[in-house]
């Protein structure tokens, strides 16, 4: 890796519910390069969104016994996974990380590919690193993905994209990497605190022109329980898409898409 890589500061940031049996297999993926800090000055933060399982001992009996340095932390109420992103990305900011990757607990997304993900945005090439399992659309099928996603995610991409005005392969990806420059400009905390954050924040991103990189992760779809309802997902992110664009026109408003400097860090929608 590039020498001022190591002058870097990265931040892996693990969103973690009811992963207790998934939780040590990713701490464990995670390579060794971002735990002797080879690749970049790297902490690990692990949030448990007030898992009713057994997740957060299963990760703090993990540190003890291994010695490794990883900040685990437990919201006292479930936050969505929406909200659990926002104080991960609020501490990346108020901690100084200059790019914080975002990492599933339950195994869903390669940690091995930490270090290609993040090193465009710690060599500030990228503002937004996608990790999308739909550049390769024959592995995607091949790793499992359900056809009724598959189909899904191709129309509701091409659909989100006309709405754009950009050409992403995929929107619905968990796998990414911000530099914390870019979470700055944009009002984050005012995003929905469930599964359509992500939508809001790519919108967030595409509008404030951030730059943005794909880079082909490979699809594993195995045991881990999805907790999305997949009509309403769909409904909820493409009427915000179509509300983004206008309040572009100037034909509806909302505080998310408000880019003006009294808003950024606001938590109110």
């Amino acid at each position: 890796m590039p020498e001022n890589n190591n002058k870097k500061k990265l931040l892996v940031f693990i969103v973690a519910y009811n992963a207790s049996r998934h939780i040590e297999g990713v701490f464990d993926r995670i390579p060794a390069s971002v735990w002797d800090k080879s690749l970049a000055d790297a902490d690990i933060l692990m949030i448990d969104d007030c898992s009713p399982d057994n997740t957060f001992e299963v990760a703090k009996a993990y540190a003890e016994r291994t010695g490794r340095k990883i900040d685990i932390q437990r919201n006292a109420v479930n936050q969505g996974y929406g909200g659990n992103q926002k104080i991960g990305y609020q501490y990346a900011i108020d901690k100084g990380y200059d790019a914080v990757v975002l990492l599933h607990g339950d195994g869903q997304y390669a940690p091995e590919l930490i270090p290609k993900l993040a090193t465009p945005a710690l060599e500030n090439e990228a503002d937004v690193v996608i990790g999308s399992r739909m550049i390769d659309k024959k592995s995607a099928l091949k790793g499992g993905m359900p056809k009724y996603k598959f189909i899904g995610n191709i129309v509701v991409t091409a659909m989100q994209n006309i709405m754009l005005g950009v050409k992403l392969s995929e929107f619905h990806s968990g796998y990414r990497v911000y530099r914390t420059s870019a979470l700055r400009a944009v009002p984050f905390q005012a995003n929905a605190n469930y599964f359509d954050f992500d939508t809001d924040i790519l919108i967030q991103m595409i509008d404030t022109k951030q730059r943005f990189l794909e880079i082909s992760i490979p699809t594993f779809y195995g045991s881990e329980i999805c907790h999305v309802n997949g009509l309403k997902y769909v409904s909820k992110i493409l009427i915000t898409t179509m509300l983004s664009r206008l309040q572009r026109m100037k034909l509806c408003y909302f505080r998310k898409f408000d880019y003006s400097s009294s808003f950024i860090g606001s938590s109110s929608e």
